[in-house]
């Protein structure tokens, strides 16, 4: 790939510019009424960052959060490793009148081991509300440091608002880790997910 075109690409995904690195799309997931989607192939040593981006996620229930977890090596139940995390949020309203910049100390994780929240729960379900943005994961194949992680997303909330949600975290589980899931906090959704390994 040229130089140039490669820049491009890179830039396009992840929104950081690394020269010489070749980004690989993995895999594409579509969510139609679905209540969950798992990543449980690819996620491998091939590659030390992981972007999984995020399009037009619709819930069916109003009012609700994304969430994901994770599988170590040979785990099936998205329960075994523990997530430590932070959130905040920057919002304004359709009005424009009505703006604010908060931490939301009622999303933190602290060793959780339930699925964490990736934004603030207010995700509206009509045909036109919905989310998109990114998360990246660092190295979940290393079996010595735990995994980091942050996530930018942009939902449109039930109570008309634009919410740029940030959060991020780390995964307390030096085994490699294998699988990850996502799903709404409730109810099932529309949407795709794509998944990039950066080498």
């Amino acid at each position: 790939m040229p130089l140039g075109a490669n820049k491009a690409a890179i830039m396009g995904v992840s929104g950081v510019e690394t020269i010489g690195t070749t980004i690989a799309l993995l895999s594409t997931q579509t969510a139609s009424n679905s209540a969950t989607i798992s990543f449980t192939s690819d996620i491998t040593s091939k590659y030390r960052e992981y972007i999984f981006r995020f399009y037009n996620l619709n819930p069916a229930t109003d009012a609700v959060g994304f969430t994901f977890q994770v599988n170590a090596t040979d785990g099936a139940d998205y329960n075994d490793s523990a997530i430590t995390s932070t959130l905040f949020i920057a919002s304004q309203n359709e009005p424009g009148d009505t703006t604010s910049l908060s931490y939301q100390a009622s999303y933190d994780d602290a060793q959780s081991t339930s699925f964490v929240d990736l934004f603030y729960t207010a995700l509206g379900n009509l045909s036109d509300e919905s989310a998109s943005g990114e998360l990246h994961l660092f190295n979940p194949a290393s079996t010595t440091y735990v995994k980091h992680f942050y996530s930018r997303i942009n939902s449109n909330t039930e109570g008309n608002y634009s919410v740029v949600n940030h959060v991020a975290g780390y995964i307390n589980d030096t085994t490699a880790i294998d699988d990850i899931q996502f799903k709404m906090s409730s109810g099932n959704f529309d949407g795709k997910i794509k998944m990039w390994g950066v080498p």
